[in-house]
């Protein structure tokens, strides 16, 4: 096991992980089980899922969303793309580095929004 991903190691008390259900980074408390989210209401509402889900076909692991929802995680991962674009354009138009800083900020920005499912 590399020395990176060994647990326990620096790197892995340093870095925080995604809630299981919203996507939110979740605090590393540094002692015991790493917390899979990020507030009990995240985890009521899976245990809410996972129970709804019982005794049908969907898998317990599945994630559901709303049409609604659905819409919206569309919208956010076109924001990306488009920001994603803004930046090539800006590198291939010899764009100072500060605008290219100020572009991969908002496109950094932009993706950690599209991480969130809910």
């Amino acid at each position: 096991m590399a020395e990176s991903t060994r647990v326990g190691s620096p790197q892995t008390a340093r870095s925080g992980n995604p809630c299981v259900w919203c996507g939110r980074e979740v605090a590393v408390t540094g002692v015991g089980r790493r917390r899979r989210y990020c507030s009990q209401s995240c985890r009521q509402r899976a245990y809410e899922q996972r129970t709804a889900v019982k005794g049908t076909s969907i898998p317990a692991d599945a994630v559901i969303l709303t049409a609604v929802e659905a819409v919206e995680l569309v919208d956010r991962m076109f924001e990306v793309r488009c920001a994603a674009e803004d930046v090539a354009t800006a590198v291939a138009e010899g764009a100072e580095s500060s605008e290219l800083t100020q572009l991969c900020e908002r496109l950094t920005e932009l993706a950690r929004e599209a991480e969130r499912f809910r």
